[in-house]
Order: C-alpha cells, then sequence, then structure tokens
C-alpha cells in the first residue's frame, strides 16, 4: 500500500526564505564591494542573485515540475534549493512527498521527520510523517503523528481519513497474530510435501 498526498487544486501556502535574507546581507556588509570594477566580469546569471532568491526560484520550479509529476527533476530542484537553505521545513516536506511518490519510503520517512523537527506545529507536514511511516511499515507511529496533526489541526480530514488507514492496518496485523501467525512464520509454504500421499 502506498500513501501519498492528495492531488487538489488547492495550494498550499509555503513559507518563503525572508529569514535567510537578513543573515546573508550582514555577512555580505563585511565584505568588499565589486560595483565599478572593470576587471571583474560575471557572466553566470547566479552569481549575483541572493541565494534566498534563489533558492526561492529552485523551490517554485520543483513545484512547477512536481505538479507536472517529474519527479526526478522536481527533487533535484529542492535538493538545489535545501544547499542554499536547509532549515526551510517546506522544502523538506516537499522533498517527503515527491520521494513517497518515487516509492522511496526510507527517504520520504527522513525528510518528514525533518520537516517536523524544523516547524512541530506545522499540521500538514505530522501528515506526510504519518504517510511516510505507513508505507515504511510503522502503522502505529504513524497513528502518533496523524494524532499530533489532529492535535494542532482539529478538522483536517486528510489525517482523519489516514489515521483510518493506519487503524485498519493495524487491526489486521491483529488478526493474523492472533490466526496463530508469527512474524516469521509464512502463510504458505512451498514445496511441503503431504504425507498422506
Amino acid at each position: 500500500m502506498k500513501v501519498t498526498w492528495k492531488k487538489k487544486n488547492k495550494k498550499r501556502c509555503l513559507p518563503t526564505l525572508s529569514h535567510f535574507t537578513e543573515h546573508h546581507e550582514q555577512d555580505q556588509s563585511n565584505q568588499p564591494s565589486n560595483k565599478g570594477s572593470k576587471d571583474v566580469p560575471c557572466t553566470d546569471q547566479y552569481h549575483l542573485e541572493e541565494p534566498t532568491q534563489l533558492a526561492n526560484e529552485f523551490q517554485s520550479q520543483g513545484e512547477k515540475l512536481a505538479l507536472d509529476g517529474k519527479y526526478r527533476e522536481a527533487l533535484g530542484k529542492w535538493e538545489a534549493a535545501l544547499a542554499l537553505a536547509p532549515d526551510v521545513s517546506a522544502l523538506h516536506e516537499q522533498k517527503a512527498q515527491v520521494l513517497l511518490e518515487m516509492g522511496d519510503a526510507w527517504n520520504a520517512l527522513k525528510a518528514a521527520t525533518r520537516a517536523t523537527e524544523l516547524e512541530p506545529s506545522w499540521a500538514e507536514a505530522w501528515v506526510t510523517l504519518g504517510r511516510a511511516q505507513l508505507n515504511f511499515g510503522e502503522p502505529d507511529n504513524a497513528i502518533e503523528s496523524f494524532d499530533q496533526a489532529l492535535a494542532l489541526k482539529p478538522d483536517y480530514e486528510e489525517a482523519k481519513d489516514d489515521k483510518k488507514t493506519a487503524l485498519h492496518l493495524v487491526k489486521k496485523r491483529k488478526q493474523l497474530h492472533s490466526s496463530g501467525l508469527s512474524a516469521t512464520q509464512n502463510r504458505y509454504v512451498v514445496g511441503d510435501k503431504d504425507e498422506s500421499l
């Protein structure tokens, strides 16, 4: 079972990278200016841009690519943005969503965990973490993540639906265990010889 984000026409409001601009401007004030210098030609268009502007550009390019189903390309753009702005929770959460789409549950789990560490009050990040946990085979942990999302946003329908899915998986697991199967015992054994033949 693969659980991913629901594709709707609604776009999430994502935080900007403006808080990184202040730090960068302070760093730039300590460096000599090259304005008016004729011996420092610059042909690279990104060389003069602020890192935060560049990170924002990579983030928006990644969003467009993801909406078009170009997940690998989107992931590349978000990785580039994260290299410039590693503490932006939205980038980690978007990365986790794309990794889930690509079937990489382990890396999605790591990215979603980082998003919740950076912004623990963001319900959507907790839902993404729960979905990554479900895909990684941890329905009990997923239930805790969905509960965290619902504590932050009680009317969050996607969190309620995903929690039901996780509860169903836990119930199925309990039924299998109560029927005498263990985690190490297979349901069917291929090649068993029936002694009555």
